[in-house]
């Protein structure tokens, strides 16, 4: 099986771009792209993830890659989420420095320049922070800027505001990144976990080139409960407080209600207040329950020990377009560290 790890030369950098339904950007994506690879200061590549595309998408780029070798292909077998599909890519990525940025051109390219700059003066990684939005809506802007600073009081994680995906990655700190394989992935969150030194750069962020945007306003909120919930236990203390609370207030309720019975004094009767209060306190039940459940089922997700995504081809990355699929992690886990180990070999 060792043929199977053989690899070529590593590059120096790896970009990740993970792809949804984006066939409108794929051409401009590969003409900006090949262009600033071959400005850098040394050999690139580019993992394309394909997401479980149900447009041109994943033709498109397999015809890239047959313009290109550079421009790799990895097609899962469904649709898993843009986290996982980020993982994947990291995982194959084999480069000294890896770029993650989105597919839609949101993130320009052209930024990674920069960023290799404040690589090569010593940071492990570097992020892009958005000075400006354009073409967004001001309830998405706002709502984005709350659950930033929400997400910073109540974790122990330092997540840098006003910071996406969009970042430069050294090997090291990926390596660290690389091990923490939860099934309930918050990649920015975990990138902020991980620690390592760490500089912004600030940039514009423009609007979309091409298309319609993969993040309605439910993957949103799915993902900043997902950030919470993984990086804090601060709803647990919550419901535990509002329990607390509901369950003075019945208590001095109840209290009240014997005084008043005692002393003969004239109690208004009605179902309208019983049904009332009953509503309210199985409410809060079913909200701690709720916020419990979601704690537990990341638990059973964990247990279950299922891969983190599954890979129906892979184009690109030599023996491993070959490896079965229920070995594709552990492939990939192996490639990388003989990538590691031949750079530690190389004078």
């Amino acid at each position: 099986m060792t043929e199977l790890f053989q690899t070529e030369q590593n590059p120096t950098y790896s970009f990740v771009i993970p792809v949804y339904n984006e066939e409108e950007v794929l051409p401009e994506l590969y003409r900006r792209m090949r262009a600033l690879m071959d400005q850098l200061d040394g050999s690139s590549e580019a993992v394309l993830v394909d997401d479980g595309s149900r447009d041109n998408s994943y033709p498109l780029m397999l015809e890239l890659y047959a313009l290109d070798p550079r421009f790799k292909v990895v097609h899962f077998s469904r649709n898993f989420g843009k986290e996982v599909a980020v993982s994947a890519g990291l995982d194959l990525a084999t480069g000294d420095a890896v770029v993650l940025l989105d597919a839609d051109l949101q993130d320009p390219p052209e930024l990674a320049i920069e960023m290799a700059a404040r690589w090569r003066e010593g940071y492990d990684m570097v992020y892009a922070k958005r000075d400006r939005r354009m073409n967004e809506t001001w309830f998405k802007r706002q709502s984005s800027r709350l659950f930033y600073r929400t997400l910073r009081r109540i974790s122990d994680v330092d997540v840098p505001l006003d910071v996406g995906d969009f970042r430069l990655v050294d090997r090291r700190a990926l390596d660290a990144f690389r091990s923490m394989r939860e099934r309930n992935r918050y990649v920015r969150g975990m990138f902020g976990w991980i620690g390592f030194k760490q500089i912004g750069v600030s940039y514009v962020r423009p609007g979309r080139f091409a298309g319609t945007t993969k993040w309605p306003l439910s993957k949103l909120v799915r993902l900043a409960f997902d950030g919470i919930i993984s990086f804090s236990t601060a709803p647990l203390r919550m419901v535990l407080q509002i329990g607390f609370l509901v369950s003075i207030f019945s208590f001095v309720a109840g209290i009240g209600a014997i005084v008043i019975k005692l002393s003969g004094m004239y109690a208004i009767s009605g179902w309208a207040s019983i049904t009332v209060l009953m509503s309210f306190i199985g409410g809060v039940q079913l909200t701690v329950l709720g916020v419990v459940g979601e704690y537990v089922g990341r638990i059973y997700d964990e247990v279950k020990q299922r891969p983190l995504y599954l890979v129906r081809e892979l184009h690109g990355f030599g023996a491993l377009d070959r490896a079965p699929n229920q070995l594709f992690t552990q492939l990939a886990q192996r490639r990388s560290e003989e990538s590691a180990e031949s750079r530690r070999m190389a004078p």
